[in-house]
């Protein structure tokens, strides 16, 4: 289960258009798996040169001070192992909102 925002971010990393309800054929998972391990280096590669630098978004900011924030990467982590577990399974993987 996935929040609407954080869903449809999921599913234009993968190149589908956010609906309501829709499908993942065998034939598009492992494009989509691919999709989703590039997005997940790169945000990895990107939170990494944010710490780096002392460069934060303001959005990871709470009001006690301390840095609080979920990558994209940590979002995309349980999607990639559903994807992988149904492509291992000959499942496609269907959604309804």
């Amino acid at each position: 289960m996935m929040f609407d925002n954080v869903a449809r971010q999921m599913l234009r990393i993968i190149g589908k258009e956010p609906a309501d309800k829709g499908i993942i054929t065998l034939v598009q998972l492992p494009a989509a798996i691919a999709a989703l391990k590039d997005a997940i280096a790169a945000d990895k590669a990107a939170w990494t040169e944010r710490t780096a630098s002392g460069k934060l978004n303001a959005d990871t900011e709470q009001d006690d001070g301390q840095t609080q924030f979920v990558s994209a990467s940590q979002r995309a982590q349980p999607l990639l192992e559903l994807f992988e577990w149904s492509l291992k399974d000959d499942k496609p993987v269907l959604w309804e909102g």
